[in-house]
């Protein structure tokens, strides 16, 4: 199971939202690289970037970051306002080794399967964001009619193999991950479900590990407080974090 350490930024810092509001953040770090250097230096392999500007739809694409941290020693999973290809391809250019799409998933999901057509499913990732048992869109501002495993099973139809589940209101809050959730979500649909939202403990690492369907999991707030050691994460999703 694959651990992605989580570096969101807006206004070119390091910040943690609760629960995604905008209006509730905290900054950890005026140095994005730094940041990232620290968790490659711990043994991360892969990287969880979220462009919440874009996300937002406000002025900066921190796509100046994303070029700096994709010269690093890692891969960068990229997210956050991605709602047209040529959004995707400036995405790829800036050097993402993979992106989540999310919005345009909902809205426009013949842009999600020529995604996958142009740059193949393992560089193309879908963000099922639950909000209240829906999905999330538009930085989680707004709801859809879908369920995730609904949205997740078109997804599928549509050739993608890669999915990001957070449950909206355990993020950024150190509650605890939607394990159950999560499983389901793997079990009905058949992605490689990594799982978001609330990671707070090895013990819920270990749980996900252990269902044998979760693919990954994306840790923020417990890494950033100290709650966690990013060996700890590793150790419990089986120490395997493949390259």
């Amino acid at each position: 199971m694959q651990i992605y350490p989580a570096i969101d930024l807006r206004g070119g810092q390091v910040v943690r939202l609760k629960e995604g509001d905008p209006n509730r953040q905290t900054v950890f770090s005026a140095n994005p690289v730094e940041t990232a250097q620290r968790w490659i230096d711990q043994g991360a392999t892969w990287l969880h970037v979220v462009n919440l500007d874009g996300a937002f739809a406000e002025a900066n694409s921190n796509g100046a970051i994303l070029e700096a941290l994709a010269r690093l020693d890692v891969k960068v999973q990229f997210g956050g306002g991605l709602r047209q290809l040529s959004d995707v391809q400036q995405a790829f250019d800036r050097g993402a080794a993979r992106v989540v799409l999310g919005t345009v998933a909902v809205e426009q999901p013949e842009v999600v399967a020529e995604a996958v057509a142009r740059w193949g499913a393992e560089r193309v990732c879908i963000a099922l964001d639950a909000k209240h048992g829906k999905v999330a869109t538009h930085g989680w501002q707004q709801a859809s009619d879908h369920t995730p495993v609904e949205l997740g099973r078109q997804m599928v139809e549509q050739g993608v193999r890669h999915a990001l589940y957070t449950d909206v209101s355990r993020d950024g809050g150190l509650a605890g991950v939607n394990i159950d959730a999560t499983v389901t979500l793997a079990r009905e649909t058949g992605l490689a479900v990594i799982a978001s939202g609330g990671v707070s403990s090895a013990g819920e690492i270990e749980r996900l590990a252990a269902s044998g369907v979760v693919a990954g999991a994306v840790i923020g707030m417990a890494l950033y407080e100290g709650r966690l050691t990013l060996m700890e994460a590793l150790a419990a999703a089986g120490g395997i974090n493949a390259r």
